[in-house]
């Protein structure tokens, strides 16, 4: 009996070149692991643009399924951490760049990967939060685990992204005053809604600054990195703490020692790729807890796999804002 069929987006390669399409595809063209997976949702990331538009080298393995997270219901496991039915959200772990990921109707993966979803989050919303939420949970937690104080004035770089959108709506609601830096001012209105007291312009922190610059943030969340994170840096209070995670404004870091040993500012990395399941599994607690469905459906478009090649151009160009969840 022929195995059974499911719909995926496959990258091949041929001569060189990449080429993406939909196709019909079996458990046999995915990876071996101890757990199958019945994809119900996937989202649609940066680096998920870069994989499908053939850039940075993303993916490192052909044929493979792109799609760095994904939420769905085991549907067998050779692990004794979970059974047929349980709900679970995979992120990180080099899904969807070296081994297949969401963006297909089924996957298979091993079983220390994968996090059971909190109860009251559906998969569709789990994936309205994603790798962008769960960064942005983890960037939060570092802030207070460095002491930066409710109340106090935080920024983030890069607001109207998948991250820094989800970072609004979590520092805004934990008690902070965050002011959104965008490049973006059409997207005023939105951030606002999420909790932003007020928005930067990015072209006010874009250009190369002073190593010390007037001490106005307590704490930053920064997915933009470059000039961007070197300004935000010189410009952070005595104490305060920068929590980065992002390059998309470049891996260059054209800063210098003066914020870190005249002002004690503390610049916390924060990966969300290799993260251990412990930390996972806490800020998946504190993000059901902390958000809302309308929390989450505020900062929500949902797609098809079908729009995926389409939308990564846009994402890329910074035209897509908020999170996208892909329906399976």
């Amino acid at each position: 009996m022929s195995e059974e069929k499911f719909r995926a987006l496959m990258a091949r390669q041929a001569d060189g070149k990449q080429t993406v399409a939909l196709e019909d595809i079996t458990l046999a063209d995915l990876p071996e692991a101890d757990t199958v997976v019945a994809v119900e949702a996937s989202s649609f990331n940066y680096k998920d643009g870069l994989a499908l538009t053939g850039k940075n080298r993303i993916l490192r393995n052909y044929p493979i399924v792109p799609g760095i997270d994904f939420a769905g219901k085991v549907v067998s496991s050779g692990s004794n951490r979970f059974k047929a039915g349980d709900a679970v959200v995979l992120t990180g772990w080099g899904v969807g760049e070296g081994w297949s990921g969401g963006f297909a109707e089924r996957a298979r993966v091993k079983s220390e990967w994968l996090v059971k979803l909190p109860e009251g989050l559906t998969s569709a919303r789990a994936m309205a939060i994603g790798t962008a939420g769960l960064t942005a949970m983890l960037c939060v937690m570092a802030l207070e685990k460095h002491g930066i104080r409710k109340g106090g004035d935080v920024l983030v770089t890069g607001a109207a992204g998948g991250v820094g959108s989800v970072a609004v709506k979590l520092l805004s609601q934990l008690g902070y005053k965050v002011s959104a830096l965008t490049g973006r001012r059409s997207e005023e209105e939105f951030l606002r809604a999420l909790g932003a007291s007020a928005i930067v312009d990015r072209a006010d922190y874009a250009s190369p600054g002073k190593p010390l610059q007037k001490e106005v943030w307590a704490g930053a969340v920064d997915t933009v990195g470059g000039p961007l994170l070197a300004n935000v840096l010189a410009s952070t209070d005595y104490d305060g703490a920068v929590a980065a995670c992002g390059l998309a404004g470049g891996m260059d870091l054209p800063a210098s020692v003066f914020p870190f040993i005249l002002r004690n500012v503390a610049l916390l990395g924060v990966d969300s790729v290799m993260c251990p399941i412990a930390k996972r599994e806490e800020a998946w607690r504190r993000i059901a807890s902390e958000l809302s469905a309308k929390d989450i459906d505020a900062v929500t478009t949902t797609v098809r796999l079908d729009d995926l090649p389409r939308l990564a151009g846009e994402i890329l160009a910074g035209q897509v804002r908020g999170r996208t969840v892909v329906t399976i």
